[in-house]
């Protein structure tokens, strides 16, 4: 009979709290959202075009000290920031959305890597790509990944590390 009630009292429900309205349209526990939106074309030296995106971050999550941020980066900045994931942390990183390499040859009778259509998809293909990353829980402690999504300009020169919770 005695084990009986251990077995059952081992094995039964928790006493699970129901869920209030209130609760379930609350803010959630723990979020981080990033949107890669605005893109926009410019002349850089030599005349040569690029393509950069504004990385917006709103997270509650302890280990990034800053809650909101925005900043701009290229497609050049996601490889970095790529690379510096595969050398430096245990995680498998995922693929950049590709490089479109034939888009870049020259006499082309369109803007190539600069048509409205290829840079819509490279965005959303970016936007996947930080998401998987940032919501990675080892990848969320790398420096590299802060200061890419949190600092103006990425200081290439840095020391890769982890971020420390204070």
């Amino acid at each position: 009979m005695m084990a009986e009630d251990t077995t059952a009292d081992a094995t039964r429900r928790l006493n699970v709290k129901k869920q209030t309205l209130d609760d379930a349209y609350a803010a959630p526990a723990n979020f981080l959202e990033i949107d890669v939106v605005n893109p926009v074309t410019s002349m850089g030296v030599g005349k040569k075009r690029y393509t950069d995106y504004e990385v917006r971050m709103r997270t509650n999550l302890p280990v990034f000290k800053v809650k909101e941020s925005s900043v701009r980066r290229r497609y050049s900045d996601f490889e970095w920031l790529r690379n510096e994931l595969e050398r430096d942390s245990k995680i498998v990183v995922p693929p950049l959305p590709g490089k479109a390499l034939k888009r870049q040859l020259p006499f082309r009778g369109d803007d190539g890597i600069f048509e409205e259509e290829f840079i819509e998809d490279r965005r959303k293909g970016l936007e996947v790509f930080i998401n998987k990353i940032a919501g990675h829980p080892l990848a969320q402690n790398e420096r590299c990944l802060h200061m890419f999504l949190q600092e103006p300009t990425i200081d290439k020169n840095y020391v890769p590390g982890k971020i420390r919770n204070t």
